[in-house]
């Protein structure tokens, strides 16, 4: 009797163990099934992490502080304290590499174990081959070895310290080791996704002439323009970037030759023979780390030297810059956007730049501050941003209360954002020095915003425009026929209505108050001063305010 006992408490507990196994392997499929993804709402992409949408109120390190983990220690309470919710930090190939199919993650694995344990995302950047312009990430064996892995040249044969993107060995190197670094983030965060993106080389381009002239990449140049960049443009002819379809235009549209036949003459087939190549590279090593764990990927362009002529190209030749982002996507289909660096240029402008054509838009970097504040409050609200990202964070945080107050401000709206992103029941506004004024339309209504603070003489000129200035800003969402949520700075607003009815619009009630937990949380009723008698609504430092609409005859 009591060895029928025991033989039946093994089975019980070998069908015990079978049955955590089929859990195990269910949670571990349903997990698999929901890692970090892009998906369409409305006209919207949005990021989807732990099977939710995520609004990615980002910070970016400096270049190397992810590098020592002992650095990072101090940092993190500061970047919570500063309401983050992701991190942008750096993973150097030359860490990760230190001897040809040797690696070491130690590091990476110290910052994402330290990041989950303080509730933060990571958004990862993989510096390899280029940085900046440059190659100064990529390990030892590499820069040492200049006959296995060439280098650019320069017009008079000179060599720089920028890997050929015109070398496959180059190439597979990278790839080889991007595709070690994600297996390893699948195995240790593929359950956790504590990582929720990865950000491809970073600022890539070409420096100091307008294309790579070493012998190899001389031959590619004059070999026909590749057979799948013909195909991808004759398929998109009717929807390619304006810009670059006029190049292709000038030169009669040819379906087939060299670059110069293809693109003309000048610098315009240079920097679109380096944006191929550039991103037929990149396009090979993000597939090669999407073959191990298929999570969101994308390029970033540093639009220093943006502004250029057929007598002066710009200065990152072949970064994907919103001229040539077809190019791009031709050669890196794998890559999921293309994201922009934006710091003093026209931020309204490349946020345009860098939607066209379907682009989900991301802001890897950009300044903090006052700056960023309503920069945010434009991005998530006129274009629905994936996220923003301000850089050297960890220089910023604890030191930098408008970014904080931004980011906890947006924490609480982020569940109402992202239920309205791509609906047209959101939109926002930006008003530059020379803008006298911009209207968005929001569900049944027009609204036209307008700085409440600067003052222009009659007849005086304008201010001269500054792009690094705090400008004023606002988000509008739509919660109702005539019910918005509204927050902002220095932004007066009138109302026009879009549907037949009574011609005039005029404000019934408006409330200061808070959103928090899904819900209104009324304060101070405004009227009089603080509402232009019923005929406008201010905005000032930052308050939220939630407002009726009535129409009269």
């Amino acid at each position: 009797m009591k060895l029928r006992t025991y033989l039946y408490y093994i089975l019980l507990c070998a069908l015990a163990v079978v049955a955590s196994q089929c859990n195990s392997r269910s949670v571990s499929t349903a997990s698999a099934s929901e890692i970090p993804h892009l998906q369409k709402q409305g006209t919207a992409t949005q990021l989807i992490v732990d099977g939710k949408p995520f609004l990615a109120l980002s910070g970016e390190l400096l270049n190397n502080s992810a590098t020592s983990l002992e650095y990072m220690r101090p940092i993190w309470p500061k970047l919570v304290a500063t309401k983050l919710n992701s991190v942008v930090a750096g993973v150097s190939w030359a860490q990760v590499e230190p001897q040809e199919g040797k690696f070491d993650f130690s590091v990476p694995d110290g910052v994402i174990q330290e990041a989950r344990s303080h509730n933060l995302r990571l958004i990862l950047i993989w510096f390899a081959s280029w940085k900046n312009g440059y190659s100064s990430y990529v390990p030892d064996w590499v820069k040492a070895d200049f006959q296995r892995f060439p280098r650019a040249q320069i017009t008079g044969g000179e060599s720089i310290e920028l890997l050929s993107p015109s070398s496959d060995t180059n190439r597979d190197a990278d790839a080889r080791a991007f595709a070690a670094l994600m297996r390893h983030v699948k195995e240790i965060d593929g359950r956790e996704h504590t990582v929720i993106m990865i950000q491809v080389e970073n600022e890539i381009g070409m420096e100091r002439d307008s294309r790579d002239r070493s012998p190899m990449a001389d031959k590619v140049y004059e070999a026909p323009v590749p057979k799948e960049l013909m195909d991808y443009l004759q398929q998109h002819k009717d929807t390619l970037i304006p810009e670059f379809r006029k190049v292709w235009e000038k030169a009669g549209f040819k379906t087939s030759g060299t670059w110069e036949q293809v693109f003309g003459k000048g610098t315009s087939p240079d920097e679109i023979f380096m944006a191929w190549n550039f991103g037929r590279y990149v396009g090979r090593v993000a597939e090669a780390g999407k073959a191990e764990y298929p999570i969101p990927m994308y390029a970033n362009a540093w639009l220093y030297g943006f502004a250029k002529s057929d007598q002066r190209p710009n200065s990152q030749s072949g970064s994907p810059m919103p001229d040539v982002m077809d190019v791009w996507r031709a050669g890196a289909p794998k890559i999921d956007l293309l994201g922009p660096d934006i710091y003093g240029f026209d931020f309204v402008v490349m946020c345009a730049n860098y939607t066209q054509s379907g682009n989900p838009l991301f802001i890897p970097e950009g300044p903090g501050g006052a700056v960023a504040a309503t920069r945010a409050l434009y991005a998530f609200g006129h274009h629905d941003a994936i996220g923003i990202s301000p850089f050297g964070i960890d220089g910023m945080a604890g030191h930098d209360p408008e970014l904080a107050g931004i980011y906890d401000l947006l924490s609480r709206l982020s569940p109402l954002i992202l239920e309205h992103q791509g609906k047209g029941t959101m939109s926002a506004v930006l008003l530059r020095p020379e803008d006298t004024s911009q209207k968005v339309q929001v569900g049944n209504y027009t609204l036209e915003g307008r700085a409440s603070r600067r003052r222009v003489a009659p007849g005086a000129p304008a201010p001269a425009p500054s792009r690094n200035e705090p400008l004023p800003g606002a988000i509008f969402i739509a919660i109702g026929p005539n019910e918005f949520l509204a927050a902002g700075r220095d932004v007066s607003v009138t109302f026009t209505a879009n549907t037949p009815g009574p011609p005039h619009v005029g404000l019934a009630t408006v409330e200061a108050g808070d959103y928090v937990n899904g819900r209104w949380v009324p304060g101070r009723r405004l009227a009089g001063d603080d509402d232009g008698q019923g005929q406008r609504l201010e905005l000032r430092n930052m308050g939220l305010q939630r407002f009726t609409l009535y129409r009269f005859q």
